[in-house]
């Protein structure tokens, strides 16, 4: 069955324009509320957002969707897309909803669904889900049985306390200046609090949100700031998340960041020695360095590739018993605390390793070095451009001249009308030569 509206994480789109309408927004609440209703209990689904504009148009209407089918529902208002998921579990919920366009820009806006274990809802879930919303069976709640609406006061203080609670006892903060980069989204009230109680010295920025700044010149996706700050403040390391605060990117002392790959191996490699680490390696996807897997491999550890998406990293660990995945763009996933991405969750981990050995971040976090890798974006009308003949014959001669010294990966955005082309290997300029040579060839047919 085609999607119709799931993508690779939820349904996105821009707001105020299908399917990301309240309509739509509705009838999605109701198909939810119709797949997730199961016997004669009191059902609860909590309903958290991040600071978009848009957020205020699609939070009444969920409510309105999930009520109309006997559902009550908990508000916690901006909050980190891995908090509702904690949330959720912690609190028995039957569903879990989290109103956010994660890394994208404030006009876009999106809805992710959690399960009641705290895990996103698998492609079959999501399959039946859009079944229901186009059959428009229902089965409304009778008068009487309406589901109530609150705000639920306490969900930062619960979120910061089970982050906190996953550092390891016994080590502080105490003698760090860390740069907190918020990117106007989701964690501005609970990650400055969580790095303060800790013991840290911090310097917010990014935690001003107006509804349209969200992501703008800031946060994961666009580090420059950080970086800036943490020269000008003489700070020890600088933490970036994005609008949702699912993925997080770090900066050493002297302003070089750290992306997923490296706090990855870094991770790995600590738990690794400590016997911690499950499946003996990691999970990540298509797009981490080949440096990642040689690294790995150098240390007695493999690495298994999934396609992008930190959905299908979780699926992967969860079936093969991995305690430690991500991607490179900083969605890191902890099993042994969460159930899906979370920045602050990561970065305390690489902040452990920090203390313990006593060491800069820059000696602690670059794990190896990257094999030259370039990733181009080409944005499209519409059609399939990767099908076209012309492409297919680019991409397959990119491929001889790469031989097996590298690889290209290149696909379609999942949440952007976008065509994402990477390659990587050993000589940076063949690199270049073969992502150009694709990516010319791709506009020239679209």
């Amino acid at each position: 069955m085609t999607r119709k509206y799931f993508g690779t994480d939820g349904i996105r789109g821009q707001a105020n324009m299908e399917p990301i309408t309240p309509a739509t927004v509705l009838k999605l609440a109701m198909a939810a509320g119709r797949k997730f209703r199961r016997g004669d209990h009191r059902h609860l689904v909590v309903i958290g957002k991040d600071t978009r504009l848009s957020g205020y148009m699609l939070e009444p209407a969920l409510a309105a969707g999930f009520i109309s089918m006997g559902m009550d529902v908990h508000m916690v208002g901006p909050m980190p897309t891995p908090a509702v998921a904690m949330l959720t579990r912690s609190m028995r919920a039957d569903l879990g909803v989290v109103i956010s366009a994660s890394h994208n820009a404030f006009q876009d806006n999106g809805i992710k669904l959690f399960g009641p274990d705290g895990y996103k809802l698998s492609d079959s879930d999501e399959l039946e889900i859009e079944s229901l919303m186009e059959s428009g069976n229902h089965e409304l709640a009778a008068p009487g049985r309406l589901g109530r609406a609150k705000r639920l006061e306490d969900a930062p203080g619960r979120y910061i306390e089970f982050v906190k609670q996953s550092f390891p006892r016994g080590l502080r903060l105490d003698g760090l200046k860390i740069v907190v980069d918020c990117a106007h989204g989701a964690a501005y009230r609970v990650a400055p609090t969580v790095f303060h109680e800790l013991g840290a010295e911090v310097i917010p920025i990014g935690v001003r949100p107006d509804g349209l700044n969200i992501n703008k010149d800031c946060g994961a996706t666009n580090t420059t700031l950080m970086r800036e700050q943490v020269i000008l403040h003489n700070a020890d390391l600088g933490v970036a998340l994005d609008g949702d605060a699912d993925r997080m990117i770090i900066a050493d002392e002297h302003g070089a960041i750290m992306d997923g790959d490296q706090i990855m191996a870094l991770i790995a490699s600590s738990w690794h020695e400590q016997g911690r680490l499950r499946g003996g390696g990691i999970v990540s996807t298509v797009m981490s360095n080949l440096g990642l897997e040689r690294f790995l491999q150098s240390v007695g550890l493999t690495l298994i590739r999934t396609a992008v998406g930190d959905r299908y990293v979780v699926e992967k660990m969860r079936s093969d018993d991995y305690n430690v995945g991500g991607e490179q763009s900083g969605h890191i996933i902890l099993s042994d605390f969460g159930t899906t991405g979370d920045g602050l969750l990561a970065a305390l981990q690489v902040l452990a390793v920090v203390i313990q050995k006593q060491q800069r971040v820059s000696e602690v976090c670059r794990m190896f070095t990257p094999v030259p890798q370039l990733l181009r974006n080409v944005r499209f009308s519409g059609g399939e451009p990767l099908e076209n003949e012309q492409v297919v014959a680019s991409i397959k001669d990119g491929e001889l001249k790469l031989g097996d010294t590298g690889r290209i990966v290149i696909r379609k955005s999942g949440t952007e009308p976008l065509i994402r082309v990477m390659a990587e290997c050993d000589d940076q300029a063949l690199v270049e030569s073969v992502v150009s040579q694709i990516v010319d060839t791709i506009e020239k047919v679209t």
